[in-house]
């Protein structure tokens, strides 16, 4: 099993960054794709990014890319987004989740993850 938790969330400029973390507990954790996903006040949750286990595949929502960057450290148990130029519409709770894959080089996009985190909020204002 793996335990997640988010740091990093917070209050931002349009235009800004802020770059969000996800620690992992475990000692298997590079065994787990890992994804972003978010939800906004009365919208439904949807996908922001995706990283295999491996590190060497990256996916992302059109509205991020160019923007957003997914990366990790296995060795630390961490997955880090960092978001630059951010708009109004990023404004929502990020989670991170987590997944074991039999593949080195898959993502998963849908939210079928079997571990998550509590999430953080991340505010853009005007």
């Amino acid at each position: 099993q793996v335990q997640l938790v988010e740091f990093g969330g917070g209050l931002v400029q349009a235009g800004g960054s802020l770059r969000l973390s996800c620690a992992a507990s475990g000692r298997t954790f590079a065994a787990y794709a890992v994804g972003w996903f978010r939800q906004a006040p009365g919208k439904d949750r949807e996908f922001v990014a995706a990283i295999s286990r491996s590190g060497g595949l990256t996916h992302y929502r059109d509205s991020v890319k160019g923007r957003f960057t997914i990366s990790r450290d296995n060795a630390k148990n961490t997955v880090s987004l960092q978001m630059n130029s951010l708009e109004l519409e990023d404004t929502a709770v990020y989670s991170c989740a987590a997944e074991p894959t039999s593949s080195p080089l898959m993502v998963v996009t849908t939210p079928a993850y079997g571990y998550w985190g509590q999430g953080t909020q991340v505010t853009v204002s005007s």
